[in-house]
């Protein structure tokens, strides 16, 4: 298994793990993002969903590169994903706290940026 493959592996798991922390504690992951709105019913809904986004283009990611298949298609398909995330946070403008709209910015932005120079790096 060549660095890159190795390299997105590791991505994985981090995305892996944080839809799984959005999945089962959805509030508690959410409410710096998402303020009061975290901890309500309908809004959890949406966050587990971004969850188990993360967890099967993730796991899609792992597998792929475990079994030496085709990683970039699932590569952009987070990095597609983390550029939504980006676009719908500015989006929303001033309805989010300028913490929590900066942060996932951040957060997201740095995740597409990751995803991509990992895209550019593995072979197929």
């Amino acid at each position: 298994m060549q660095g890159a493959q190795k390299t997105a592996i590791a991505f994985a798991l981090g995305r892996i793990a944080f839809g799984v922390g959005l999945v089962a504690a959805p509030q508690r992951v959410a409410k710096g993002w998402l303020a009061q709105d975290a901890r309500r019913p309908p809004t959890q809904v949406a966050i587990r969903g971004l969850g188990a986004r993360d967890i099967a283009l993730a796991a899609g990611a792992v597998l792929a590169a475990r079994e030496g298949a085709a990683l970039r298609p699932w590569l952009i398909g987070c990095l597609v994903c983390d550029l939504a995330d980006v676009a719908s946070t500015l989006a929303a403008g001033s309805a989010l706290p300028a913490r929590s709209r900066w942060g996932t910015v951040a957060l997201a932005g740095s995740a597409a940026i990751a995803g991509a120079a990992l895209t550019a790096r593995v072979d197929q």
